[in-house]
């Protein structure tokens, strides 16, 4: 079971807690009940258990300093429950040996060990509290511990006969507790690692509402007005009166118009998830339409994007609207991250159970911590862009898990990021794709 520093910090400071209470009670408990308030009764005994619980609050005093430095937290855990389970054997001895009833202690603390470390920590418990609750039968069985001189001699149990039922109950209890106790425990980890998924999600599902109640006034209150801004300036550039510095500012507004467009229609897509319908896609003839429509696009001057693939048709399953715009969304998210005078490939590989997409950059690459981040929303490695594209295409694709789909980010040979999707071939029966139009950048 992984551990958390924070975490098993905090479940060992209340675990020393417990146990500084659980020895004050205990010390009343002898006063009060095994004494009867007469200090005069088993002195012998009563020394035992009195050097065994002011042994308890000076380890506890050092689990405490130890915990306070915040290192081998593991190594305590592990310290604290043997050395229960020694205590728990003194308090045996001194209440009747094999047939005590504080024989219950040892599956405590299989309990504790189950809180602080899973499994392993109730596992660890159990086997020391069944050697040295082993040890102390044996110890009465060849005479080398005797009962203490104070208490009656019938009282405990010394030979084989007697001893077999009380060791073996016992043991089979303690084993019995650590195992449920390491089962609901390991239970626990990973309903809790289950609960912060699903509270990611919710999180994540809120955030996606709120953006797509933005998406919707943004598109309304943005979409008609950029329109005519991009068509006002196609005319204003084709004007012959423009000086070339004046043709060169119709580029830069052209271009941010277009960049705010993409922009807009990210979060339209992002915001509201359609449930993709599984069609025969031609993947190769789709890859070839993204690469023509990107050499009209921003960048087109600088970056050039090339095809390797079959010219023949490559049929795959997947929704194409959807595939087309996750495509489209890797190169141009490809094309933003190249030099200029680099180019970006768009590959299609076809085999007999899957087809694969790739798209390549030459940029500077992914840095190994932001690998698994890349896919969030509004997480982004460069100075411009909000983090949608790539969230679009994850939460495409992640719709397309059970078609077989899946994507993969690579390190590309010679520098750079390679994008890999991994789409499962044609199903016999699928109807063949419409393709329909995609939006214009």
């Amino acid at each position: 079971m992984p551990h958390s520093r924070d975490g098993l910090a905090g479940r060992l400071a209340w675990i020393t807690g417990l146990r500084l209470a659980f020895l004050i009670l205990l010390l009343g408990a002898t006063a009060f009940l095994y004494l009867r308030g007469d200090l005069s009764r088993f002195p012998y005994s009563q020394r035992i258990i009195f050097l065994t619980i002011g042994s308890g609050f000076a380890l506890a005093a050092v689990y405490a300093a130890v915990l306070r430095q915040g290192q081998r937290l593991v190594e305590l855990s592990y310290a604290q429950l043997v050395l229960d389970q020694l205590t728990w054997t003194s308090i045996v001895y001194v209440t009747g040996g094999a047939s005590s009833g504080a024989t219950t202690f040892y599956a405590l603390s299989c309990l504790v060990g189950a809180i602080l470390i899973g499994l392993r920590g109730a596992a660890t418990a159990a086997a020391s509290g069944v050697v040295v609750y082993g040890a102390l039968c044996a110890g009465f069985r060849y005479e080398w511990i005797l009962p203490p001189h104070d208490q009656l001699d019938a009282g405990y149990a010394t030979k084989t006969a007697e001893l077999i039922y009380p060791l073996l109950m016992n043991s089979v209890g303690i084993v019995i507790v650590a195992l449920l106790g390491g089962y609901l425990a390991e239970r626990l980890r990973v309903t809790g690692g289950a609960l912060e998924a699903a509270n990611v999600r919710v999180a994540e599902a809120e955030r996606l509402a709120v953006l797509g109640r933005i998406a919707a006034g943004l598109a309304h209150e943005i979409g008609n007005p950029l329109g005519s801004i991009r068509g006002s300036i196609e005319l204003l550039r084709e004007s012959p009166a423009l000086s070339d510095e004046d043709k060169h500012l119709c580029d830069i507004i052209q271009r941010e118009a277009s960049r705010l467009s993409n922009l807009v229609g990210d979060m339209m897509d992002l915001s509201k998830p359609r449930k993709p319908r599984a069609e025969s896609v031609d993947v190769a003839a789709l890859a070839r339409e993204v690469v023509e429509l990107a050499a009209h696009a921003e960048r087109s001057s600088d970056v050039s994007v090339e095809y390797e693939g079959p010219s023949a048709a490559a049929m795959a399953r997947c929704d194409g609207a959807q595939m087309r715009q996750v495509l489209w969304n890797l190169v141009r998210n490809a094309v933003q991250a190249s030099p200029a005078g680099s180019a970006v490939t768009v590959r299609v590989e076809p085999g007999e159970s899957e087809i694969v997409l790739s798209v390549r950059d030459r940029g500077p690459g992914i840095p190994g911590g932001d690998a698994t981040k890349i896919f969030e929303a509004f997480y982004t490695t460069r100075s411009h862009g909000v983090g949608i594209g790539l969230a679009v295409v994850k939460r495409i694709l992640d719709d397309h898990a059970p078609m077989g789909a899946r994507i993969d980010v690579l390190a590309a040979e010679g520098g750079g990021a390679r994008f890999r999707i991994a789409l499962s071939a044609n199903v016999a029966g699928l109807r063949p794709s419409m393709r329909p139009s995609m939006r214009p950048s």
